[in-house]
């Protein structure tokens, strides 16, 4: 998540609302949102999903947890596409292509 955060300006041009999706507590997640944006200016918003149905709607639930990675809803709800991804880290430019990639190919 610090990686991501780090390198939100990558994703900028994209003309998508993006979240970040966890089963953590609303509690937890506000202290997270916080301590982020205080270390970088900003944060995403956070969505608390503590029984998966959002992760499981996406098909990326993994047991009790959810795989990292990333998905596109349209304005119905509708899933478009979902990448299971754990290039967050050192490789974060991987993921950003995919990123934009994935989302031009919708718009065509």
């Amino acid at each position: 998540m610090v990686q991501l955060h780090e390198n939100l300006d990558e994703l900028k041009d994209q003309d998508v609302n993006m979240y970040i999706i966890s089963k953590d507590t609303p509690e937890q997640q506000r202290e997270l949102y916080d301590a982020l944006a205080k270390k970088y200016g900003k944060s995403l918003p956070f969505i608390s999903d503590p029984d998966l149905k959002m992760i499981e709607r996406f098909d990326m639930k993994n047991g009790d947890t959810a795989y990292r990675g990333y998905g596109l809803l349209d304005e119905q709800g509708n899933v478009i596409f979902h990448t299971v991804n754990d290039y967050w880290g050192e490789q974060f430019d991987k993921t950003v292509e995919e990123i934009k990639e994935e989302y031009q190919s919708t718009s065509k």
